[in-house]
């Protein structure tokens, strides 16, 4: 089955050569599930030609705001709603989730609480499950016909199911604690509260339940029509 991963950033240069870039890391947290990947770098105005040349499509993080002016934002959001519109199937993670929410009606702000970064805890319809998170951003408005299946005190919008279309996160499944340790040092000086930092640190080596989601997203992936009914969704 052919995944496409729209790729909406980079991970910090200094990384990429032993972590890897955005595209990578979900290539390797859905290994072995029967995808093959396809990446086009849309930050870089790199777009497929139709909404049908793969089976489904991820979205991935970003630096940028999906509120600010840049010159993928605009036909990111015709691409997203034309793959909704075809019922071709979306997941989306931080940015991706963002701009999927923004580009069906919903509204994405700049948190007045702040940062969310390192490991968090959400709760998945009484399902605990622990996610690296980096953001500032969060979907403030959901769209139309959109489900929370995911939130914690500081994220109420924290995973959303748009029945038989899609699926987006807030946090960062794909994200190591290696990674975060990298965001800290390369994107970090002067821009998260030194506090957050120290949580986030304090946190690394813990569980994480990546796999989970990953589980999720090849549900969604494999039989998007049947994907609200599982009762391992966790709807809230």
């Amino acid at each position: 089955m052919r995944i496409g991963i729209l790729k909406c950033g980079q991970s910090p240069e200094a990384l990429r050569g032993e972590l890897g870039d955005y595209d990578t890391m979900f290539e390797r947290l859905l290994a072995g599930r029967g995808f093959d990947f396809a990446s086009y770098h849309v930050e870089a105005m790199q777009f497929p030609q139709s909404v049908h040349d793969a089976q489904g499509w991820l979205l991935t993080g970003s630096r940028h705001g999906s509120y600010e002016d840049h010159a993928f934002i605009a036909p990111l959001e015709d691409f997203i709603r034309a793959a909704f519109g075809d019922q071709v199937p979306l997941v989306g993670i931080c940015f991706g989730h963002q701009i999927i929410a923004q580009a069906l009606g919903g509204r994405v702000v700049k948190h007045p609480g702040g940062w969310s970064v390192g490991a968090q805890d959400y709760d998945f319809g009484g399902e605990r499950i622990t996610l690296n998170a980096w953001h500032q951003d969060q979907v403030a408005r959901r769209p139309e016909g959109a489900k929370v299946v995911a939130r914690n005190e500081f994220c109420e919008n924290a995973a959303l199911v748009y029945p038989g279309r899609a699926f987006t996160v807030q946090a960062h499944p794909e994200f190591s604690d290696a990674f975060v340790q990298g965001l800290i040092e390369h994107r970090a000086t002067g821009v998260v509260p030194q506090p957050l930092l120290d949580q986030a640190r304090d946190r690394m080596g813990g569980p994480r339940q990546a796999t989970g989601i990953a589980d999720r997203i090849e549900a969604l992936f494999k039989a998007p029509g049947s994907f609200c009914t599982q009762a391992s969704l966790g709807v809230a």
